[in-house]
């Protein structure tokens, strides 16, 4: 061939030269295929055999058409029975466990973590966090408890709400403020009613930004002034000590309290906490899971 006519044919490609190659598929064998299926299958977790997460709701709502028909159970010691017939459960922030506070939510209970806001125990697990300048003096019959300097704001609000937060984090709807009254007692700081009005009203406040429904626990001399800032309360005797009509501010806004005697019995101290519209059991003092409920005629 002379070298032009050469050259031409080396320029010049066939129509078939210039498609493309097909690619070559390694295939598995059906042997490896099943297996890869049964192994993805048996690793799998069983919807069957779990028990159904119930993720955190909005804050616990209180439907005001409820607000005298609650029943209700609070129980700070020993493990928590969830089987006790009640639509609300008072509980430990730290001791009652996700599990428990799980099978609780899984009945549709409504939850709320009692919270010592104004005190703290050498025994918290937080306890090394509060600065030693805002620690008072001890509080009778808790051994190891120290009152709190409320005024102190910027020291105690990263602590307390973590403790919210932690309420949170467990699947808890509601926090029930206690020992919100230390003005009252000898705390070892010069604490009046005002300072204790304006640290409460933070603490709701600080509830309902981390979507917590905020409860006061007692302090009845200032629940005419904090009703408003608060969506329920929980007292502890008002019928034995006195003062139930100070709640009414709670009642009369069709606000849930939810009441304990101590000692009596139910049959006589019902027919007043009923009438005022409350929701009262009686319960021992150590608060385990025992409970006498007041029932509506």
């Amino acid at each position: 061939m002379p070298p032009a006519t050469r050259e031409l044919s080396m320029r010049i490609r066939p129509a078939w030269a210039m498609l493309p190659r097909p690619v070559r598929v390694r295939r598995r064998g059906p042997r490896r295929g099943v297996a890869v299926v049964l192994t993805v299958l048996l690793l799998a977790p069983s919807a069957a055999c779990r028990e159904p997460i119930v993720p955190p709701g909005a804050p616990t709502p209180w439907p005001v058409a409820q607000a005298r028909h609650w029943q209700w159970q609070w129980q700070l010691t020993g493990p928590v029975d969830v089987t006790v017939d009640a639509d609300v459960f008072l509980l430990d922030a730290v001791r009652t466990t996700s599990g428990e506070t799980g099978a609780l939510r899984a009945r549709h209970r409504r939850l709320v973590c009692q919270v010592r806001v104004g005190t703290y125990a050498t025994t918290d697990p937080d306890a090394s966090r509060f600065p030693a300048a805002v620690r008072g003096t001890a509080v009778p019959g808790r051994p190891g408890s120290r009152w709190l300097d409320v005024r102190r704001w910027d020291s105690l609000e990263p602590v307390l709400a973590d403790r919210f937060r932690l309420c949170r984090g467990k699947g808890f709807g509601a926090v029930a403020l206690d020992d919100a009254d230390g003005y009252l007692h000898r705390s070892g700081f010069p604490l009046t009613f005002d300072d204790q009005l304006l640290f409460n009203r933070r603490l709701a406040a600080l509830a309902r930004r981390l979507e917590l429904s905020p409860g006061l626990v007692d302090a009845l001399p200032q629940v005419a002034a904090l009703a408003p800032d608060f969506d329920f309360a929980v007292n502890q005797e008002c019928v034995r000590l006195g003062g139930c009509d100070k709640l009414l501010p709670f009642t009369d806004a069709h606000k849930p309290v939810f009441h304990v005697e101590f000692t009596g019995d139910p049959a006589d101290f019902c027919v007043t906490t009923v009438g005022y519209g409350f929701a009262s059991i009686l319960k021992d003092r150590k608060l385990d899971a025992w409970r006498e409920p007041c029932t509506l005629p």
